[in-house]
Order: structure tokens, then C-alpha cells, then sequence
């Protein structure tokens, strides 16, 4: 067979550049390099942050899709600091006696309808992510007075070109960027140059809301020349930034919290550093910016996998290779950064931009199955931080080991719920992604490479497998979970007291257990036969009338939210506690009649990699673009779930990581096992996912294992 060319990226990219010629209200495109993020409107920057609304929640006023948002751009309420963890404590019985839980008070609420008591909502709303500021023209006319709109955001440069025209005077051209690598925002603009305004605001305990214009005095601004440039030095509470603002134009404090900067001449160029605390350097020049994405953005799409459906000729294949290029995009400008992502990343603020690890796998894991493993050890490495709380709950708890938390902010402390507290599928998520990235090592350069990752996440893998061996309580019937537990189907929440063994989480406890223990024969340390013992005797799933349930005790399933059962063979590799057959079933009964409404955008993620893992490449994309509210993609990429949830990326990662496992495969598995027939797919670069696992001791996966015991 003729050897195929290489796949032209570039072309398969530019086909899917955004561009709009009108005002998409909830549409804003962004650009960002996953530390620094910027949302902007139809003239390329923030001048109307009304008219991209963030529906409110509760009732409380609405706030911006708009967001300019760090990593390092957190702020706490002074209330805060008086809230304690302790008082939110409460004891559940378990299989071995009294556990202590960070739990919610659902019978209380808040002015805002937040449930909790006020220590409780304190802790669940703080710290949040601040809106370091809009950036935007001074226009006199509201936008839909625009004419000659048009914008292009070209992916392959990461540039942004945007252009409108204020009746009376000649159209506006505007360049906007991020710099790949450093927090600077850069901005051209030529033909008609309106001034420019900084706009700042306070920290928000707001779902919808990061920027709070109503509270002037809680805040200060204050502008002072620096070296090549000006320094905008923002204070709010503990909380300090700088922006150094390098500008051809004239810069003034208008009044509290606005900055003007007006054109001295018929082109303007700002460039705008955001630093935590007080700058390091002064801003890149404009010209440096721009030179620095025609770089760096080329490399990033000329890196790792590329998949070309370009010959495809189902007429779906178009729209599913737009939604596989915008979410690379979007993941990358989002979810690549230095700590996990927030479910709406840096657009805007939903649980207040703290991030849930039981998301963090759907966020991030595509970036080792599609070559790019670099950018999922920015976050992975995070782990490793905060390992000392993880050790602290686990102890408080009464296990070995480390717990991982579910809401949290870059500090890790957990947040009170009726739900996070009990998750326990987030818990071998760091091991998976340290598995993933090993594996992406191995198959990019070598085994060296592959041991140096075990090294790297050795404690990480070590302390995740402890807790998982030693959270599980001896049966009858095997090793079991819970109670209380709530299971990755939030569902049963309010049956978390009671509920046992739910099918996902069940396969996934083998399967990283066995895992940890490889990972232990590799490096040639000593063995802990307890985590054989415990994945070889877990509890086998329920299985009725020939279909898996998602719980072992009634109501057995409930259908609605996540289907998650279907996981237990899909992210889950087979481990032999999962028949193919019956889980074939169980994907019928999920596809025929769940109730999608109540869905979340990961599902279909989930559904499309169980079906390739069943060889049923039809079902599998069928999954990934079922026409359902929770399925949409709009004109920008993201995947809005609701008013008040507009981007969702959860949804945008768990697309990629579906496409790797149908089109990439598994180890030991067939080509292309979730490409329907007749489908001529062009694709490189996949490091091939997990294969089968046995819960008996494996024969080694290198030639010499330097310890056959673990």
C-alpha cells in the first residue's frame, strides 16, 4: 500500500478559522496562551462588555463573558478570612466506624440563594478569580450603530483581525494577540483610532460575575510612570497586580478606576504585561508580540497528532472536524496552564473559577493521547504541590495515603458540599494522567524518557494507590465502596449515606491499582501485594437483566445526569470485570431512551470512547454529534450547557480524547476501532491509549523489569 503524504495541518486548520460579521451575543472569541486569557467583542477588544451578558444564576445581577483572567489571579473577601473548615465537619458512618466529611447544610441559604450556612458559602466562594480589567475602545455609539463589521481569528498565528467602522469616519483595523508564553496582551490599531480605556473593578463572590463595578471604594488603581512604560498598580484586599502599559499614545487616570489612552497619530500599539504583585520586566513591544504567535502557534498545531477528514464524504464530517480543530484551540488557551482548569476556564466565573478535579481528566488527559504530553505536566505537576493537604484529609479521614479534594482553588483546601466531599472517581485521576504522559514518553522518545516520568510522579501514583487500597471495605461479596459516596453520576446525592458500589468506579479502582503496581515492578521498588489483592477481589458491578446498573442498591439507575456506567469500559480499559456483551447492552439502553436534557457535554465524549472500545465506529460518532442542547458548538467552539453555564470545557476535552481512543486506538488493539466504515480518515501522531489489563500479576511490559514482585 502507497505510503500517504503527510497530513497539510495548515489547511485543515485555516478551514475552520472563526470569523463573524455580526454580533453573536454569548460568542465572544478568545484568545489566551493557558496562564493569561482574553475574551473579546466584535472590535477586537472589550468595548461593549454588556452585550456578551453571563446569565445570572440566583437571580443577582448579570456580569461579562468578556473575562480577562490568569492562573495567578485569585482574591478572597476579608470575611473570608474568618471562615473555618472545622465548622463544616460532619460525621457519616462507614463500614469502619464514624468518617468526617466537609459537608453543606442544604436547609440554609444565603441573600444570593447560594444553600449553606454563611461560614459554609465563605468557604465555597473564596478565593475567586478576579477580572484583571477590560481593555476596550471609548466609542459614542452603541454596537449595533457599527458598520463593516468583520472579524477573522486566524488559528494557525493565533492572531486576531477585526474590523468595524463608527458612522462618520473611515472603518477601524485592529490586531489583537496574547504572547504564547508571557502574560502580555497586544494590540494595533490603524484607519480611524478611537482612545483606548482600562476599566478595573473588585473580586466578586458572584457565580456569573468576576468584575464588580458597584464597589469603588473597596479597591484602589493607581498609575505611576516606569521604565519604558506605565505601571497600573491594582489593590484589592490582600490581593496586588500590575499592569505595565507600553503605549505610543497618551496615558491618563480619568477618575478612581479608568485609564485613558489616546492616539497621538493615526495608528496606536499597546501592549499591556499583567504580573501578580509587582512587575518583573517591562511589557514586550507590539512587534514582539505578533513575531512571538506567528512562532509559537505554528508549532503548537505542527506538534503532535493531526486528524484530516477533509475526504470523508458524510456530510457530518465537516462540522466534527471543525469541533476537533476549535477545541484544540480552546483547550489550549484554557486548560494548559499551571494549575487544573475552571469548567469555563479563563473565560468566566462559574463556581467562582475554582476548579473540580473529578474534571480535570476530561480537561487534559487529550493532550498526552494527542502527542502534547508537555502541556498536561504544567497541571499535573500541581498535584505534587498540594500533596501534603491531599495527606492531610486522608488522615483526618482515617486513611493511609493521599485524598484528593473536588472544589478547590490553587490552595487545595476542599469546599463544602452535598456532592464533593463524597465523589471518589476523581481519586485515580492523577495516576491516569501520569500513566498517560509515561506513556507518550515511551512512544516519543524512548524508554529512558518513560522511567524519568515514574521518577517524576512516583509519589504522586504511590500515595493515589494507598488511599484507593485502603478506602475499600472487605466483603462477602469482594472489596466494596461506600458508603457514603457519591457516585461520578451526581444523581444520588441525596442517597450518599447508603449508596455501594457504583459500575464506573468499580473498574477504574482495578485498573489504577494494577497500574500503581506496575509502576512499583518498573522502578524496581518494593512490591505491595494489598493492591493486587484488592483489584483482583473488587466487587463485581450489578448487572440486571443483562445490563450493567450504575449502583448496586436501589434504585440501581437513574436516568438522568451522567450515564457513567458506560465508562467502566471506555476510559476504563478492559480489566476483565466488564463483559463486552453486556456493556454492548447497557450502551443500547443509554442511546435508546436516557434523558438528555440533564446531560452534561463530557457524556457524549464518554459514550462515542465506549462504543469504539465496543467496535462500533457508526455509534461512535453518532454519540459525538447527537443533536441535543448539551451537544452544541457554537460559531467560537465552546460548548454552552446553559444561560448561566455559556462555555463548558469538559466538553471540548472529552471530543479530543474520544477522537484519539477511535482514531488512535489502544495497545494491542485494532486500527481505527471507533471509525464507521467507509470513512477514509487521514490521521498522525496518536499515541495509542491503554490496552487490556489482567487483575493477575502481568508479565512485564519492557524486556527486563528490574522487580517481577510488585
Amino acid at each position: 500500500m502507497p505510503r500517504r503524504t503527510p497530513i497539510d495541518r495548515r489547511a485543515v486548520v485555516s478551514r475552520h478559522d472563526p470569523r463573524q460579521r455580526e454580533h453573536r451575543p454569548g460568542e465572544p472569541l478568545q484568545l489566551g496562551n493557558g496562564e493569561l486569557a482574553v475574551a473579546v467583542d466584535l472590535t477586537g477588544l472589550q468595548t461593549y462588555p454588556d452585550a456578551h451578558p453571563h446569565a445570572s444564576l440566583h437571580g443577582e445581577p448579570p456580569g461579562t463573558l468578556l473575562g480577562t483572567m490568569a492562573q495567578w489571579g485569585w482574591h478572597s473577601s476579608p470575611a473570608a478570612l474568618d471562615a473555618r473548615l472545622e465548622d463544616a465537619l460532619r460525621l457519616y458512618e462507614t463500614p469502619r466506624g464514624p468518617v468526617s466529611y466537609v459537608d453543606l447544610d442544604t436547609t440554609a441559604h444565603g441573600p444570593d440563594g447560594d444553600a449553606g450556612t454563611d461560614n459554609e458559602r465563605a468557604l465555597r466562594n473564596n478565593p475567586h478569580r478576579v477580572h484583571l480589567g477590560l481593555v476596550g475602545f471609548a466609542l459614542p455609539v452603541a454596537l449595533d450603530a457599527l458598520t463593516e463589521t468583520e472579524q477573522h481569528l486566524d488559528l494557525w498565528s493565533g492572531l486576531l483581525h477585526s474590523r468595524f467602522a463608527v458612522p462618520g469616519h473611515v472603518a477601524t483595523e485592529v490586531t489583537t494577540a496574547v504572547h504564547p508564553t508571557e502574560d502580555i496582551l497586544a494590540v494595533r490599531v490603524a484607519g480611524h483610532v478611537p482612545a483606548l480605556e482600562l476599566r478595573f473593578g473588585y473580586g466578586s463572590e458572584s457565580w456569573t460575575n468576576a468584575l464588580d463595578l458597584r464597589t469603588p471604594h473597596a479597591h484602589t488603581t493607581e498609575v505611576r510612570a516606569g521604565s519604558g512604560g506605565w505601571q497600573v498598580v491594582r489593590r484589592l484586599d490582600a490581593t496586588t497586580y500590575t499592569l505595565t502599559v507600553t503605549t505610543d499614545g497618551a496615558l491618563e487616570l480619568l477618575e478612581e478606576h479608568r485609564v485613558r489612552i489616546t492616539p497621538a497619530g493615526t495608528s496606536l500599539s499597546l501592549s499591556v504585561r499583567f504580573d501578580h504583585g509587582d512587575p518583573t520586566e517591562a511589557a514586550t513591544d507590539v512587534d514582539e508580540v505578533l513575531s512571538a504567535c506567528r512562532l509559537e502557534w505554528p508549532r503548537f498545531w505542527e506538534s503532535g497528532a493531526a486528524v484530516d477528514l477533509g475526504q470523508v464524504e458524510d456530510e457530518r464530517a465537516h462540522e466534527l472536524e471543525r469541533r476537533i480543530v476549535l477545541s484544540q484551540y480552546l483547550t489550549r488557551i484554557n486548560c494548559a496552564g499551571s494549575l487544573p482548569p475552571a469548567e469555563t476556564g479563563l473565560l468566566t466565573n462559574s463556581w467562582r473559577g475554582r476548579f473540580h478535579l473529578e474534571m480535570h481528566w476530561w480537561h487534559a488527559a487529550h493532550f498526552a493521547s494527542w502527542g502534547r504530553p508537555e502541556l498536561l505536566e504544567r497541571s499535573l505537576s500541581w498535584y505534587q504541590r498540594i500533596l501534603p493537604t491531599a495527606r492531610e484529609i486522608a488522615t483526618r479521614q482515617g486513611y493511609r495515603g493521599a485524598r484528593w479534594p473536588k472544589q478547590v482553588g490553587p490552595e487545595a483546601r476542599e469546599s463544602p458540599s452535598d456532592i464533593g466531599p463524597f465523589l471518589l472517581w476523581q481519586q485515580p485521576h492523577p495516576l491516569h494522567l501520569a500513566e498517560l504522559v509515561r506513556r507518550a514518553a515511551l512512544a516519543q522518545h524512548g524508554e529512558a524518557a518513560a522511567t524519568a516520568v515514574q521518577e517524576r510522579y512516583r509519589e504522586i501514583v504511590t500515595e493515589t494507590a494507598e488511599l484507593m487500597a485502603d478506602i475499600v471495605s472487605l466483603t462477602d461479596a469482594g472489596y466494596a465502596l461506600g458508603p457514603p459516596l457519591v457516585p461520578a453520576q451526581e444523581s444520588y446525592a441525596q442517597l450518599r449515606h447508603r449508596l455501594t458500589n457504583p459500575t464506573f468506579e468499580l473498574a477504574y479502582w482495578r485498573w489504577a491499582l494494577l497500574v500503581a503496581a506496575d509502576w512499583l515492578r518498573d522502578l524496581g521498588l518494593p512490591g505491595r501485594p494489598h493492591w493486587r489483592d484488592v483489584a483482583a477481589g473488587i466487587v463485581a458491578p450489578a448487572l440486571r437483566d443483562g445490563v450493567y446498573e450504575a449502583v448496586d442498591v436501589e434504585p440501581f439507575t437513574i436516568r438522568t445526569d451522567h450515564p457513567s456506567m458506560v465508562a467502566a469500559l471506555g476510559v476504563v480499559p478492559p480489566t476483565g470485570l466488564i463483559d463486552e456483551a453486556a456493556m454492548s447492552r447497557t450502551l443500547d439502553g443509554v442511546l435508546a431512551d436516557w434523558d438528555w436534557s440533564s446531560t452534561w457535554g463530557w457524556d457524549y465524549g464518554m459514550l462515542a470512547m465506549t462504543a469504539a472500545r465496543l467496535g462500533r465506529g457508526a455509534d461512535a460518532v453518532e454519540a459525538l454529534l447527537l443533536p441535543v442542547a448539551k451537544n452544541h458548538h457554537g460559531s467560537h467552539g465552546h460548548n454552552p450547557q446553559r444561560p448561566s453555564l455559556p462555555a463548558y470545557l469538559p466538553g471540548n476535552g472529552a471530543l479530543l480524547s474520544a477522537v484519539a481512543l477511535m482514531i488512535g486506538g489502544w495497545e494491542g488493539g485494532p486500527p481505527q476501532p471507533g471509525v464507521p466504515p467507509g470513512w477514509d480518515v487521514r490521521h498522525e501522531g496518536f499515541v495509542p491509549a491503554p490496552g487490556a489489563v489482567s487483575p493477575q500479576p502481568l508479565s512485564a511490559r519492557r524486556s527486563s523489569p528490574k522487580n517481577a514482585s510488585a
